[in-house]
C-alpha cells in the first residue's frame, strides 16, 4: 500500500543517568515513525542500537530512503529489502500498529500472540560502587520490586552482586556481564553468584567469541545479548546458551522478534525479552511478546524522567498493559 510516512527524532531524558560498562546516558534520542493511509494512522518508535554504531538521525534518513524507494510497504518487502536495527524496527511496528487499528484489533490478536496480563518486569540496577548499587536495591525491594537486572563489568562482579543481594535479600536477581568476562572461569563466577540469588547471567563473553563457553558447566542460565540478532542466529549460539534476550531494535521489528522466539522454542532455550531506553510507546509490540517469556526486562519508560501519555502502569514490580490509545 501507498502510504504517508513522517519520521522524527525526539530526545527524552534520562531520570538522573543510566549506568553501564560502556558508560552513562542522560538523555535518549528516539525514532518515531507515523503511517496513514488517509484515514487511519500507525505509529511506532525505535531507539538506535549505539553500540552498533546506530544514530537517531541516520535511521531516520534510512526510513526516508527506504519509502522513497519502495512507496508500497509491507512487512514482508521490510524483511527483505530493510537491513535489520531500530530504523526497520519503527517501520514494522508502525505497520503492525496501522494494521491493528484498521482492523479494529488488538496487536496480540494480529500477531497470534498470548493475551496480555500484568506482568512481571525487572527493574535496572545501574552500574555503580557496591554501596550505591545497594542503596538503589534497598530502595527498589522497598518499592515492591521483586526482580532486578545488575549491570556488571568484569571487576568488583562479587562486591557489587552481593551487596545488592544485602540491600534486596528477598529479590530474585539477573546480571548482565555486558562481554565483561573473556578472561574469567565462567563456571566457577556462575557458582559464586548462585548462592545470591542470581537466575540468569546476560552475555558473559565479547559476541563472536562464544566458543569460550564450549563445554562451560554453569549452575546459572546463561543468556545470549548481543551474540544473537535474529532468527538466523538462534540455532548458532543455541550449543553454548540456554536463553536468548530478544529486543526488537535489535531483531529489527516485531515480525522478526516474533520469528526468534518460536526458533528459540524450537530449540529448547528460555526467552527473555528486554528493551532499549525508550517511552511506552516502544515496548507496546515487546510487551505483546513478552507473554512468551520467562524473563521480562521492559523497563525502559522507568529509567525516564517522563513518558508519554496513555503510557504502561507500572505497579511495583509488574507491568500492566497500556491504554492502546496510546
Amino acid at each position: 500500500m501507498a502510504l504517508t510516512v513522517t519520521v522524527t527524532v525526539e530526545r527524552w531524558p534520562v531520570a538522573g543517568s543510566f549506568i553501564i560498562s560502556r558508560g552513562a546516558k542522560t538523555h535518549v534520542d528516539v525514532v518515531l515513525c507515523v503511517l496513514s493511509d488517509g484515514s487511519v494512522t500507525g505509529r511506532a518508535e525505535a531507539t538506535p542500537i549505539y553500540y552498533e554504531g546506530e544514530s537517531a538521525e541516520e535511521c531516520a534518513d534510512q526510513i526516508r530512503q527506504f519509502v522513497a524507494e519502495h512507496p508500497k510497504l509491507d512487512r514482508t518487502l521490510l524483511l527483505q529489502k530493510m537491513p535489520r536495527g531500530a530504523a526497520r524496527n519503527a517501520v514494522d511496528c508502525a505497520l503492525w500498529d496501522l494494521e491493528c487499528r484498521k482492523k479494529n484489533i488488538a496487536l496480540w490478536q494480529l500477531a497470534l500472540l498470548p493475551e496480555p496480563a500484568a506482568t512481571v518486569s525487572a527493574l535496572t540496577i545501574s552500574l555503580g560502587t557496591p554501596s550505591l548499587m545497594e542503596s538503589h536495591a534497598r530502595q527498589a525491594a522497598t518499592d515492591g520490586y521483586t526482580l532486578l537486572k545488575l549491570k556488571l563489568a568484569g571487576d568488583n562482579d562479587h562486591e557489587r552482586v552481593a551487596a545488592v543481594h544485602r540491600g534486596a535479600p528477598a529479590a530474585r536477581l539477573i546480571v548482565d556481564a555486558n562481554e565483561s568476562w573473556n578472561d574469567l572461569d565462567i563456571a566457577a563466577e556462575a557458582a559464586h553468584l548462585a548462592q545470591y540469588s542470581v537466575e540468569l547471567i546476560e552475555q558473559p563473553v565479547s559476541a563472536g567469541h562464544d566458543h569460550l563457553l564450549s563445554g562451560v558447566k554453569s549452575p546459572v542460565p546463561l543468556c545470549a545479548d548481543e551474540s544473537c540478532h535474529t532468527s538466523a542466529d538462534i540455532e548458532k549460539i543455541a550449543p553454548y546458551y540456554d536463553a536468548v534476550n530478544i529486543k526488537l531494535d535489535k531483531a529489527g521489528g516485531l515480525t522478526e522478534a516474533i520469528a526468534m522466539a518460536r526458533a528459540a522454542q524450537a530449540m529448547d532455550l528460555s526467552i527473555m525479552v528486554g528493551c532499549m531506553l525508550s517511552t511506552s510507546l516502544g515496548i507496546r509490540p515487546a510487551f505483546a511478546l513478552a507473554q512468551m517469556a520467562q524473563w521480562v526486562d521492559l523497563d525502559g519508560p522507568l529509567l525516564l524522567a517522563k513518558d508519554r501519555n496513555h503510557a504502561f502502569r507500572f505497579e511495583p514490580g509488574r507491568i500492566l498493559p497500556a491504554d492502546e490509545a496510546n
